[in-house]
């Protein structure tokens, strides 16, 4: 019975996040060619509470239902999202959730140093996955050129600093909610 409540629970913590990662996804502010939403927020602390298998899982969950057509990511959603450029910074919330999720439950990670740097790093490989996907598919897919520094710029540099603000919300944030809900989850 034990294994039962475990499996309710599991999935009820992921159905939960996988709902805070849409509703970040329409809390946007306007950025050039990348719109900053508060999806890596929820992704992010995805990895931290419930772990890298559980974290990416409801990533995955939130891309699969936005593949399905469920207008949940930050410009729509249907199968159709595969081609646009921004749709690598989505696999990047998948990679990034289990780094972020593998590296804040390792043992001496607990603090909110190591939270923040659990974090940074997912952060990176988010914005690694994004910008080479958008790269990609802008130059070879739907001819929409853009140059390298344009995509750093309007892709990284522009958007960065708030994401690692984000980082440092996360890791104050998801510490205070892993000891206040440390019973249940």
């Amino acid at each position: 019975m034990k294994r039962k409540k475990s499996k309710v629970k599991d999935m009820t913590f992921c159905a939960l996040f996988t709902v805070l990662i849409a509703v970040g996804a329409f809390i946007k502010i306007p950025v050039p060619v990348c719109p900053f939403t508060l999806q890596f927020f929820f992704t992010t602390m995805a990895g931290i509470i419930l772990g890298k298998k559980r974290g990416a899982i409801s990533v995955i969950l939130y891309t699969i239902l936005g593949l399905a057509g469920l207008p949940i990511f930050a410009e729509g959603g249907g199968i159709w999202y595969v081609l646009k450029p921004t749709f690598g910074y989505m696999i990047g919330f998948i990679i990034g959730s289990y780094l972020t999720g593998w590296l804040a439950n390792k043992k001496g990670w607990e603090d909110k140093f190591h939270l923040f740097l659990a974090s940074f790093i997912g952060l990176l490989a988010v914005y690694a996955m994004g910008m080479i996907y958008y790269y990609i598919i802008g130059n070879y897919v739907i001819d929409a050129p853009i140059g390298i520094w344009a995509l750093f710029l309007y892709c990284f540099l522009l958007a960065v600093p708030g994401d690692i603000v984000l980082c440092v919300l996360a890791a104050v944030s998801t510490k205070r909610i892993k000891k206040a809900i440390g019973e249940i989850l």
